[in-house]
């Protein structure tokens, strides 16, 4: 028999199978030795009160019954030789998994990606850190696996779509992820396992019938005398045929301009902007675990969310990073960001998160002469351009402002270690950001301290900038559809496009795009 139990118990239980069997056994009011298999199928964290607890639920087999899986694989079968194609433009998760469902719906997928696979864009990243050189094509946001590839690889979503959610992280163990991304609250695969999932993502792809092709930076759109998008061409100048899934990632300015060129529809979309914050992992579990010796032997690293609101807009903590490390994320030369990300055991011996202030369309004024959709990202570029040129090198050594310095509005004489390889200098972040959003933050990171006993201090660093935490334009499309609303054969799909954050939202919407399309081609062919 198959008993599906809910437990609250102490860290300790939850890490221990032995007492974790007992205690089943005694809700069960049972023998333990009934109990055949024990399988933890969700766990979270409760730290809210003074003692941690943990929330587990069990799927537990009694005497003999068949064994169930924890997840079953998708088959992907062959697309037929006579297969309709579609050109689908990027290979981060908006694009792999929109190439899959393709290939479900008998469809012959071609992925176009600017950049590198995710093996040879480990050199170009080096790069980054090293010798402060940017490669446009292939960086921390471009290239197999787009921006998330050598992050966090984090899997949590708001996203009410539970029944896609759930189809995401299948199809992610399936290919190389732990199981435990299928429990945890808030899963996540790191920054070391993920490259390895995204390969066996390409390789399915590939041995049924789809192509995977790098380098291959798309400049210009085909279309018909319709005006309807059939297929694409590249830098090289070779040319693809299909309707389009664009699906591109959040720093593709260049095709932005490239769409607006072509007559495509596109709108200003609010980001958030900030600096990531990074204290000493120790003082975080200190803080959300409420004791002075930290998490222990049975916990892992503390993760923390922080929300307020000042002056109408909000300013939050982003992409957390609980035993992480800060990176450099600049996609072309001349411009410096920061972002965050974590190895699959979160060892290091900093935490740190993104501290970001709202921005709407409605806080950039539109300039003379420019684009009005482009306005976020123009006013994206020009704070990542003052931060470069901060630095006086031409590097991408970043500037840097003590926690409590930042918010009293005085430049730190010193800097603590950090995780940030291409280093660090000390620099007035309170003037470097716009005024509007400097000021919110220090409020903001003012109300977090009082919120949070410790968390305002001179231990912890501001680094900066950053500024990628989403789209900073949406290339409408409509409701239901899903096609552009001024452009047909061409689907915005994923974060890119305005209608993802994140990997299992950007995958998400990459199976709804493939839907949509697949749909659109079967009403053709049945015309």
């Amino acid at each position: 028999m198959i008993t599906i139990l809910n437990l609250r118990v102490d860290p300790v239980t939850a890490a221990t199978q032995n007492l974790l069997l007992q205690t089943s056994a005694r809700q069960l009011k049972i023998e333990p030795g009934r109990i055949k298999e024990l399988i933890i199928t969700k766990r979270s964290i409760d730290a809210r009160g003074r003692s941690v607890a943990v929330n587990l639920t069990l799927r537990i087999q009694t005497d003999t019954c068949e064994q169930i899986p924890l997840f079953n694989p998708v088959n992907y079968t062959t697309v037929p030789e006579n297969a309709p194609q579609c050109i689908v433009v990027g290979a981060g998760p908006a694009g792999l998994f929109a190439a899959l469902r393709l290939i479900q719906r008998g469809i012959r997928p071609v992925i176009l990606e600017r950049g590198k696979d995710v093996d040879q864009r480990r050199h170009d990243m080096a790069a980054i850190s090293r010798q402060a050189t940017v490669n446009p094509d292939s960086n921390y946001c471009f290239g197999e696996g787009g921006a998330g590839a050598f992050s966090d690889g984090k899997l949590y979503t708001r996203s009410k779509k539970r029944g896609p959610v759930e189809h995401v992280l299948q199809v992610l163990c399936q290919h190389g992820a732990t199981e435990k991304i299928l429990i945890d609250a808030h899963p996540h695969i790191g920054s070391d396992r993920l490259p390895v999932v995204i390969k066996n993502i390409r390789h399915t792809i590939e041995r049924c019938g789809g192509r995977v092709l790098f380098g291959q930076r798309v400049t210009r759109l085909l279309t018909d005398n319709a005006s309807k998008v059939v297929g694409v061409q590249t830098a090289d100048n070779q040319e693809y045929s299909g309707p389009v899934i664009m699906a591109t990632g959040h720093s593709a300015r260049d095709v932005y301009e490239m769409l607006i060129e072509h007559g495509v529809t596109l709108e200003p979309k609010g980001i958030a902007v900030g600096c990531r914050l990074e204290h000493p992992q120790h003082l975080i579990d200190c803080i959300q675990y409420h004791s002075p010796k930290g998490r222990g032997q049975y916990l892992p690293p503390a993760e923390y969310s922080m929300l307020t609101r000042v002056r109408d807009r909000a300013v939050y903590s982003f992409c957390m990073c609980p035993g992480g490390i800060i990176i450099p994320a600049a996609s072309a030369p001349g411009e410096l960001v920061v972002n965050g990300m974590s190895p699959s055991n979160r060892g290091s011996r900093w935490a740190n998160s993104g501290m970001v202030v709202e921005v709407l369309p409605e806080d950039i004024p539109v300039e003379p002469g420019k684009n009005p959709a482009l306005r976020i990202m123009d006013f994206q570029h020009k704070i990542e351009k003052a931060f470069f040129t901060d630095s006086g090198t031409g590097t991408q050594n970043a500037p840097a402002q003590r926690m409590i310095d930042f918010v009293e509005g005085r430049i730190s004489k010193t800097l603590p270690a950090t995780s940030y390889a291409p280093g660090i200098h000390t620099a007035a972040i309170h003037k470097l950001l716009p005024k509007p959003i400097a000021s919110r933050l220090q409020n903001a990171l003012r109300t977090f301290g009082r919120n949070a006993r410790g968390f305002l201090t001179n231990d912890a660093t501001l680094i900066g900038c950053e500024t990628r935490t989403s789209a900073p334009v949406r290339i409408t499309r409509h409701s239901d559809i899903l096609e552009s609303i001024s452009t047909m054969g061409l689907y915005p799909c994923g974060e890119g496009a305005g209608y993802a954050g994140g990997i299992v939202s950007a995958a998400i919407d990459g199976l709804r795009c493939a839907d949509a399309l697949a749909d659109a081609v079967a009403s053709k062919n049945q015309a």
